[in-house]
C-alpha cells in the first residue's frame, strides 16, 4: 500500500533535482518541500494525497526522514568543529539554545496549539524542516501540527537567501564574517549553501562547519524532548488518566534509534578514514531521502487553512527568524 506514495515522492525528488540543476541558487530540499506544498493545494490531487498515496507519503515523511538524518551525521567531523575555536563553538551552541527557548516561549505566549511551539522552535533553531520531521516523530505530532512549522521554516529560510546577502555590505561584514553569520542564522543546510556561496568559497566553508555544529545539537535536544515525553506518560499513568498499555504504545524510547544512528555516524566520520566515494554515495542517498521526506511533509500543508488560522504562527516564525539573525550577528561580532 505504501508503494504508490513512495514512488510519487521519488518522482518529486527527481523533479526537484532537475529544477535545482537548472537554477542552482534554489536549494534542492527547498524545491522538494515547495513542490509538496504546491501539490497539496491542488483540489483534484487531494483525494489521492489522503487516499492511495497517503501510506507511502507517511513512510517517506517519517522513516525516510530518520534515515536521512542518520546519513547526515557522516557530514559532521568533530575535528572540523573543534577547528572553529571555543568561542565560535560556544556562541553557536548558545544561539541554538536561546533561539529554541525564545521561540518555544513565543509559541506558548501566542497560544499556538499542541506541539506547534516545540516544532517551530526545533526547526528555526537547528536545521529547518528536517529537524521538525525528527522532533515530530518523537512527540508523535499530528500531520496538521507539523504542516504549519514546515511551511514557516521554508518561507523564512527562502527569504534569508535574498535578505541576508542584501545586508552583507551595509552591516560592514567581511566575507568570513558573512559566512559565520549565515551558518549561525539560516535554517536548512541547503539554504546556508545557497546564501553563503555568494561571498566565496572561504565564506561557504565557514558557513557549512558552523551550520553543521548547529545540526549536531539535534541529538541532545531530541533526546531531552523524548525524556520529557516519557515523563509526561509516566505522570499520566500515576494520575490515572492513561492506562499502562496506552502509555507503552505511545511512549518514545529513551534515546530514539535514529538519534543513536546519527551519533554513530558522526563518530565514524570523526574517528575512521571513510573513503571519499562512500561519503559521496551517502551524501547522494541522504539528499534523496530528505527530498522525498520533505515532499511528503509539504504535501500535508494547506495554505488556505494556514492563512485563515495561522497568523499567530506566522508572527512567531518571523519573530524567531529575527531573533536568530540578531543573535548570530552578535556572535559574529564576538568572534
Amino acid at each position: 500500500m505504501w508503494l504508490p506514495g513512495v514512488l510519487t515522492a521519488a518522482a518529486a525528488a527527481l523533479a526537484a533535482w532537475g529544477i535545482h540543476a537548472l537554477v542552482p541558487a534554489i536549494p534542492l530540499l527547498t524545491v522538494a518541500v515547495a513542490l509538496g506544498i504546491i501539490v497539496g493545494q491542488i483540489p483534484v490531487a487531494r483525494p489521492a494525497l489522503t487516499g492511495v498515496l497517503a501510506p507511502g507519503l507517511s513512510v517517506a515523511a517519517k522513516r525516510f526522514m530518520r534515515l536521512g538524518i542518520v546519513l547526515l551525521g557522516l557530514k559532521l567531523s568533530l575535528i572540523d568543529i573543534a577547528g572553529l575555536g571555543w568561542v565560535t563553538i560556544a556562541t553557536t551552541v548558545a544561539i541554538v539554545l536561546l533561539t529554541f527557548a525564545g521561540t518555544l516561549w513565543l509559541g506558548r505566549a501566542f497560544g499556538l496549539p499542541g506541539h506547534q511551539p516545540l516544532l517551530i522552535a526545533t526547526g528555526f533553531s537547528i536545521c529547518g524542516a528536517s529537524a521538525i520531521g525528527a522532533m515530530s516523530g518523537v512527540v508523535k505530532a499530528k500531520d496538521e501540527e507539523t504542516a504549519t512549522p514546515v511551511a514557516l521554516v521554508t518561507l523564512c529560510g527562502t527569504l534569508a537567501i535574498a535578505v541576508l546577502p542584501a545586508l552583507w555590505h551595509p552591516l560592514g561584514l567581511t566575507a568570513l564574517q558573512f559566512g559565520h553569520w549565515v551558518g549561525a542564522g539560516v535554517h536548512d543546510v541547503g539554504q546556508v549553501v545557497a546564501t553563503a556561496q555568494i561571498a566565496g568559497s572561504a565564506a561557504l566553508a565557514v558557513a557549512i562547519v558552523v551550520k553543521l555544529t548547529r545540526v549536531l545539537m539535534l541529538a541532545p535536544i531530541v533526546a531531552v524532548a523524548s525524556a520529557v515525553e516519557r515523563r509526561k506518560h509516566a505522570l499520566a499513568v500515576g494520575n490515572g488518566t492513561a492506562s499502562i498499555a496506552d502509555v507503552a504504545a505511545k511512549r518514545p524510547p529513551i534515546v530514539p534509534l535514529f538519534v543513536a544512528g546519527f551519533i554513530a555516524a558522526v563518530l565514524v566520520r570523526t574517528l575512521l578514514p571513510v573513503p571519499e566515494v562512500v561519503l559521496d554515495v551517502a551524501d547522494t542517498a541522504q539528499t534523496a531521502l530528505l527530498a522525498m521526506a520533505l515532499f511528503g511533509l509539504g504535501s500535508s500543508v494547506r495554505l488556505a487553512t494556514l492563512v485563515r488560522t495561522g497568523w499567530r504562527a506566522l508572527i512567531v516564525g518571523l519573530l524567531s527568524w529575527a531573533l536568530i539573525a540578531a543573535l548570530a550577528y552578535g556572535a559574529v561580532q564576538l568572534g
